[in-house]
């Protein structure tokens, strides 16, 4: 007896509180077009993405330079000529990579800044 009223004691708080609970839609797209300083915000940060993207891809076009010129030349070098090439090579795409992961990686600039937004 006492175990049948306790379940029902607790099917009806259950109730209540899922009766209880209010329900909020937010049009988030709707503010962010009537917000003048998100909008302002968006696109200097697309500004500076742009401004980025060109430099990173610069970055690589230099790298595949770099290789095209070495594979050209690699008959004619020594063997200690081409580890420094390579090593430059690598060097340059490392450098690369950082500054991609500078600019657009978890711990980039851009991401730091829509944070700060947020």
């Amino acid at each position: 007896m006492k175990k049948s009223i306790v379940i029902i004691g607790i099917f009806f708080l259950t109730t209540a509180i899922a009766l209880g609970q209010k329900y909020a839609f937010v049009d988030s797209e709707y503010i962010r077009k009537n917000i003048p300083a998100f909008t302002t915000a968006q696109e200097q940060l697309d500004k500076l993405s742009e401004q980025w993207e060109k430099e990173v891809a610069d970055g690589y076009t230099v790298v595949e330079q770099m290789y095209k010129s070495y594979q050209n030349e690699a008959p004619l070098l020594s063997q200690d000529m081409k580890t420094k090439r390579e090593e430059a090579i690598i060097n340059k795409e490392k450098e690369m990579k950082e500054l991609q992961n500078k600019y657009f990686g978890m711990e980039g600039d851009p991401f730091k800044k829509r944070e700060e937004e947020n």
